[in-house]
């Protein structure tokens, strides 16, 4: 039987794990679930698979709520610190599922708890991934990518995360709700629009990043920090359909291109386990959609906040996490309307031009503790220049 623990559980991912999990469920011993606020899920899926232990990390919320719990025999923690207490020995699958930069330390505290680890946080890996790696190493745990990009190079790559016989990785973008909007109108873009996204149910950040196409870019510094690869053999393509999700071009002419249908199911799927075997009538090859490919190169005009890549130094910095955490605020000061839609590029790039942001791009993330001290400067920065 194995034990599972998963991070941000009441999120999509963790969701669809569950989902994966109810189908086999005798096979699975969940151990720990976690979320911020979602309370009701929460309890909800602590009862349908009898788990023992969950976190709700939001005060005001775990001290509401707490009492719910505890009525059903289910202990209740309020943060990551509880780690020890909650899990004695290894277990064996982690999925980090929790969202943003709230995903750094959890993921990074439940490594040398478990023999095997899916990132679902991008964050985590953008900001921190030389301390996640050298966690991994030391706690021989396993690693595995469960973006869809990310994924499917992993895939490609047989399971390893080296590149030395790659000559180029190509990471397709769907383009997004706006691909087909005339640029001349992006001025008058509304939010209905922007989280109108063709083919993923996703939630309205990442929505807004797939508009933008910055969820492409981090997903570039991603594949470069799992992959250690450079800049230089990474690219986007826009392909609308979402069908294929990367292409790795070997140095030996050969080329994969790695393809599923749009769900996340089959990435978590395999992830979880060890024998490929998902069984479902409604995932056959798309002949369709095989022969109507269309890859394209992305128009920087219509989004710019792609050139952004050219700013990123090779070396791990500090200056990645600048660009998470000014997209982060401006993404949601979006939402909450108080910037138009083009201010959202406009004001990144102002910021990654200002001096005390770019000398980041020198400074190596020594500890979560520096990492987290630049997130909230450069909120603080965002606010000041909105305010």
């Amino acid at each position: 039987m194995k034990k599972i623990v998963i991070l941000g559980s009441t999120g999509s991912i963790g969701k669809t794990l569950l989902k994966i999990l109810q189908e086999n469920k005798k096979f699975f011993k969940i151990e720990l679930l976690t979320a911020r606020r979602n309370h009701n899920e929460l309890l909800k899926q602590a009862k349908k698979f009898n788990v023992k232990n969950v976190i709700l990390t939001d005060p005001k919320i775990f001290t509401l709520h707490k009492n719910k719990f505890e009525r059903n025999k289910i202990r209740i923690f309020n943060n990551y610190l509880n780690i020890n207490k909650i899990l004695t020995t290894k277990v064996d699958y982690v999925m980090s599922s929790i969202v943003g930069i709230d995903g750094l330390l959890p993921t990074t505290s439940l490594i040398k708890h478990t023999k095997n680890i899916a990132i679902a946080n991008k964050e985590s890996i953008i900001c921190g991934w030389n301390l996640i790696k050298k966690l991994l190493k030391n706690h021989k745990t396993n690693f595995m990518p469960v973006d869809s990009e990310h994924f499917s190079i992993w895939h490609a790559l047989n399971k390893k995360l080296k590149t030395n016989d790659v000559k180029k990785i190509y990471l397709t973008a769907s383009g997004g709700p706006l691909l087909n909007v005339n640029l001349d109108k992006f001025n008058k873009i509304n939010i209905k629009q922007v989280l109108k996204h063709p083919n993923w149910k996703m939630g309205k950040k990442i929505s807004v990043d797939s508009s933008t196409m910055m969820n492409k870019v981090f997903e570039i510094i991603e594949a470069k920090k799992i992959f250690n690869a450079s800049y230089k053999k990474l690219e986007i393509l826009i392909h609308p359909d979402s069908y294929i999700h990367a292409i790795v071009e070997f140095k030996n002419k050969m080329i994969s291109i790695i393809g599923h249908n749009t769900t996340m199911e089959i990435p978590i799927y395999n992830t979880l386990y060890e024998k490929n075997n998902l069984n479902k009538n409604n995932y056959q090859l798309d002949l369709k959609k095989l022969n109507n490919l269309s890859l394209t190169k992305v128009d920087l005009k219509k989004f710019p906040l792609v050139k952004i890549l050219n700013e990123l130094p090779e070396k791990d910095s500090l200056f990645e996490t600048v660009l998470v955490a000014a997209n982060d605020e401006l993404v949601n000061l979006y939402l909450e309307k108080k910037i138009k839609y083009n201010d959202i590029s406009s004001k990144l790039k102002k910021i990654i031009k200002i001096n005390e942001v770019k000398s980041m791009k020198n400074k190596y993330p020594k500890t979560i503790s520096d990492i987290l001290k630049v997130n909230s400067f450069v909120r603080s920065l965002v606010q000041n220049m909105i305010i």
